[in-house]
């Protein structure tokens, strides 16, 4: 997927538990599917999983959430990763790796929630309780800066999907939804507490009801409109309102948040559409929720 990508194996990730936790040296090592784009994830045993960072930019990611991770599970009402075991470089491997409690539950897929209203008002209390964190020394949210920030890369994006006429995007709507993104007031409030990427990928569910979400990579401080992410890329128009309405989002952030959904959709599509199915799949829905919406 990406340039410069670590090749991981499950012989490599028993070599790393057996030299640094030999308590857990005669589990079961099993690779586990998924469409994240930064980690590889490997069950060990029935109740733990392995993340091993991919690039460089994930390895990055495994500081701040040892660091931030237990600080912030207290205040949070759906239960979130928390690390059992801290792994170093060896073997060849180069960045620092998690060992994580196993979390039960199942992505959520866009066009087959069976609570899709229900789920709407758990993310909303999610979303709540991450803007309501107080914490001090909050990092920048990736993502989380002025909407502005995104326009190259989007544009980019969009000139990109022009080229690529089997996937019948509107570009010019597409161009139309992200200049309006660009003219909303920017938010003028203080940055607050963000997960700042709530892809489906990154929320378990069951019964239709969320459980967890994982994957801290991008956390910080920033816009709020960057934690509204859910309201395209999962929740029918329905259980959209619902979650905007529990959340109590003014028309200028929620402009910006459709806009920013919108721009990473358009961003990963041209990237993962002959890497990463579950992404480039979920980023056509975005965009077509996006342009019915616009």
């Amino acid at each position: 997927m990406h340039p410069g990508m670590r090749s991981i194996d499950a012989d490599l990730v028993q070599r790393l538990i057996a030299g640094q936790f030999p308590q857990w040296a005669g589990l079961a090592v099993e690779r586990f599917p998924s469409g994240g784009t930064v980690n590889a994830m490997y069950r060990l045993g029935d109740d733990m999983v392995v993340r091993l960072p991919l690039v460089q930019g994930g390895a990055n990611d495994v500081s701040m959430e040892r660091t931030w991770l237990p600080l912030l599970a207290p205040h949070l009402p759906t239960a979130i990763p928390e690390a059992l075991g801290e792994g170093e470089p060896a073997e060849g491997y180069p960045w620092p790796w998690s060992v994580y409690r196993w979390l039960t539950g199942e992505n959520p897929e866009a066009g087959a929630l069976s609570e899709p209203v229900l789920l709407a008002g758990d993310l909303a209390g999610f979303v709540v309780a991450m803007r309501s964190i107080t914490l001090p020394g909050a990092p920048q949210a990736h993502r989380g800066g002025p909407v502005a920030s995104l326009d190259a890369e989007t544009r980019a994006a969009i000139e990109e999907l022009r080229g690529i006429p089997q996937e019948g995007i509107d570009c010019d709507a597409a161009t139309a939804v992200w200049e309006e993104a660009l003219r909303a007031p920017g938010w003028d409030g203080p940055p607050v507490w963000l997960h700042a990427d709530l892809m489906p990928g990154n929320l378990l569910v069951n019964g239709g009801r969320l459980t967890s979400v994982i994957d801290f990579g991008c956390l910080g401080a920033g816009d709020p409109a960057c934690d509204l992410f859910p309201a395209w890329n999962l929740l029918p128009a329905e259980a959209r309102e619902v979650f905007r309405e529990a959340l109590g989002v003014d028309n200028a952030t929620w402009i910006r948040g459709r806009g920013r959904t919108l721009s990473q959709a358009l961003i990963a599509l041209p990237y993962y559409r002959r890497t990463n199915p579950v992404m480039a799949h979920n980023a056509r829905h975005v965009i077509r929720a996006v342009l019915q919406e616009g």
